[in-house]
């Protein structure tokens, strides 16, 4: 069996991972989880992240025919469409993202999105399978995290998204709208039931208390082993309450609130207004009455 060649591309700011893969024989090629460098300050968008991988594959005489989202993000923007009109790529991601349209479609009142996946070129189907040159891709339905989450297996090597960390870190949290913890017990129960000898690339990486380089691949015996979340002696129960609780203590991502409503989109902006400008939305929680019904003047409300 051909075994895929991969290339990692680390985002420092996102912490994240994302890949080259491809198959030596045909030099057919996918990229999985391209980051589109974002500045949340000034609204700024450049594309050297998707560079880079659009370099690399270059320089290897690669063809991209994927790219391959694992989920909908929600820490950094998909380089995704650009890498589409580069390269003439489909845009793949797992079936169940119609299901996280549906869920935050109101929630930024994107009324041009049609929640059914559409903005895709390909929605996958578990345990579906699709050729990457000669290299078989079988794809994982793994939620959790998000109900959308997929795992890409190619050979020996799995691409796991955000559901499972390094050993040393241990697991995504599940507390995102749609999200489950006993449901990412059972996703990463099932990759770790993989041969022992396979590797595990990760979307994500921290650094560990202790350890001083980032690292993204890890295998299964190692996170059986390993893993602070979830090693052979911890039960699903023991589990989710753990990861509830840990969740409870975590702050909201950075980028989540740009990065859901594009990546949503697969990866495009939302429709440029009247004035040729595309806006991305922050929905505001209920404020004080005081503040709410305070006078367009300026003028403060009056007191008691």
């Amino acid at each position: 069996m051909t075994e895929p060649r991969i290339a990692a591309f680390f985002d420092e700011p996102t912490n994240t991972v994302s890949y080259l893969v491809s198959d030596p024989a045909t030099g057919r090629a996918a990229v999985i989880d391209p980051v589109l460098n974002f500045d949340l300050a000034s609204g700024e968008a450049d594309v050297r992240s998707a560079d880079a991988i659009l370099a690399a594959a270059s320089e290897g005489g690669l063809t991209i025919d994927w790219v391959l989202e694992t989920h909908a993000h929600a820490d950094h923007l998909s380089a995704a469409p650009y890498i589409k009109v580069r390269t003439g790529a489909a845009i793949g991601i797992g079936e169940h993202i119609k299901d996280v349209q549906k869920i935050f479609r109101p929630m930024f009142k994107a009324d041009d999105l049609k929640a059914d996946g559409s903005d895709f070129d390909r929605l996958f189907r578990d345990g579906e399978r699709f050729a990457l040159g000669g290299i078989e891709v079988e794809v994982l339905h793994v939620p959790g995290h998000t109900p959308a989450d997929v795992a890409y297996r190619m050979g020996d090597a799995v691409f796991v998204g955000d559901t499972l960390f390094m050993p040393d870190y241990g697991t995504a949290r599940a507390d995102f709208p749609g999200g489950d913890a006993r449901r990412l017990y059972r996703s990463i129960r099932r990759l770790l039931d993989l041969p022992g000898e396979t590797r595990l690339f990760l979307c994500h990486d921290y650094k560990a208390p202790g350890r001083d380089a980032y690292a993204w691949e890890t295998t299964v015996a190692d996170q059986r082993a390993r893993s602070v979340h979830v090693g052979e002696a911890v039960s699903e129960d023991e589990f989710v309450a753990m990861r509830e609780a840990r969740d409870a203590t975590l702050s909201v991502p950075r980028l989540l609130l740009p990065s859901v409503q594009v990546n949503i989109r697969a990866g495009r902006m939302p429709p440029a207004e009247d004035n040729g400008v595309s806006y991305l939305r922050i929905p505001v929680k209920p404020v004080s009455r005081a503040i709410a019904d305070s006078p367009a003047t300026g003028e403060a409300p009056p007191a008691g």
